[in-house]
């Protein structure tokens, strides 16, 4: 697909309403059939368009994913419409008003914005993205507040607008890139973009490494249901700040540079750090909040003696700690009739899967277990456990 403009024609938009939820194994049977009344190009292109509508759904939400268009590019490098409209909101309270969206996608970011009352410049410099996105902000009835341009981003003039953001592409052909001077644009033109604007957010990704942070930016890890998602560069806020926000909520915990936390013995409680804590390097922020400490210096689970429920980690309460040895784990789950095992680990090379499969080749009860393949201090170890 090259082109977007034959589905935005009166036929194509019929021929996308004809095809939409269609299961794969009913796509030869659909081709066939709508190509006795439609050139073959087109029925191929809003049968592609149905499946890249199915799969951002999980990003977009159906309905809106249900109007949008998009590119294979697009719906896997967009931002999640949760994250967002969070940022959005960020920039809004911020007292922005109106924002250049540079290296702007199929316009996820400029959606959220332009939601949010802000008005939007959307640049891309590829042709077929920034007709998707133009697309969508008619789609979604958001062209009033979302122009898009199809340009080269640094050749913007961004000093009419209020703030800048910056997404820029970290995949090439060989897959991720992780070098920020290897992102397009780098990262280093990108801050410079940001210093120039009264405030700024640069998307970048989550594994960046502290020290690659520049001095006066605020930096942001952001999770979505457990899961990471990106990393944030904030200018003209907080110089310094650190912080790991939650979605949904949000819930935010701020830095406060302090110490690693001490290494304890293994407490009747395991809790694990939600993802985003660990990429801020905020970990010790939650061990002092759970009065607890590290079961080893190199590992990101804490441990309590007591049970103090936060949105930064989940807890476990621990029944066994055993040297690794899947003999023993195979005859400690037949003996308790377990059923499902959920396997985690941290420090260990061993695969959870593999370990699932020998320790549990066939499934019978009804209880549940999960096991952290893990260190504590320094020896390989299996905890044992159960939500808290």
């Amino acid at each position: 697909m090259n082109d977007l403009a034959p589905l935005l024609t009166p036929e194509g938009r019929a021929l996308l309403d004809a095809v939409r939820g269609t299961a794969p194994a009913d796509e030869l049977a659909v081709a066939t059939r709508l190509r006795r009344d439609h050139p073959a190009e087109l029925v191929s292109a809003a049968l592609g368009q149905a499946r890249l509508r199915q799969r951002a759904a999980a990003k977009f939400g159906d309905e809106d994913a249900g109007r949008m268009f998009f590119t294979p590019n697009g719906v896997e490098q967009s931002t999640r419409a949760s994250v967002a409209a969070y940022r959005a909101e960020r920039f809004r309270a911020l007292g922005v008003r109106s924002v250049a969206d540079l290296c702007s996608g199929i316009g996820g970011d400029a959606i959220a914005l332009a939601r949010a009352g802000i008005r939007v410049l959307a640049v891309d410099h590829d042709p077929l993205t920034a007709a998707a996105a133009r697309a969508n902000a008619e789609a979604l009835g958001l062209a009033d507040l979302i122009e898009v341009r199809e340009a080269d981003v640094t050749e913007i003039d961004t000093s009419p607008y209020d703030a800048v953001f910056v997404d820029p592409a970290r995949r090439g052909g060989r897959g991720r890139i992780f070098d920020p001077e290897a992102y397009s644009p780098p990262l280093s033109w990108a801050v410079q973009a940001a210093t120039k604007a009264p405030h700024a957010a640069l998307k970048i990704a989550p594994g960046i490494p502290h020290e690659a942070i520049p001095a006066e930016a605020e930096a942001e890890w952001i999770s979505d249901g457990g899961d990471v998602k990106e990393a944030v560069l904030w200018f003209g806020t907080d110089p310094g700040a650190v912080r790991a926000t939650l979605l949904p909520g949000p819930r935010t915990l701020l830095g406060r540079g302090l110490p690693d936390p001490q290494v304890r013995p293994l407490g009747r409680y395991l809790y694990e750090p939600d993802g985003a804590v660990i990429r801020a390097h905020l970990v010790a922020e939650v061990a002092e909040e759970l009065a607890g400490g590290l079961i080893d210096e190199t590992i990101a689970y804490i441990t309590a003696d007591e049970l103090h429920p936060t949105p930064y980690a989940t807890a476990y309460e621990i029944t066994d700690q055993l040297p690794f040895s899947v003999k023993k784990l195979k005859a400690l789950l037949r003996e308790r009739e377990v059923g499902i095992l959920t396997v985690k680990k941290r420090g260990s090379a061993v695969e959870p899967e593999e370990l699932r499969r020998k320790a549990l080749p066939k499934p019978h009860g009804r209880n549940a277990v999960a096991v952290f393949l893990t260190r504590v201090a320094g020896a390989p170890t299996m905890l044992l456990g159960q939500p808290a």
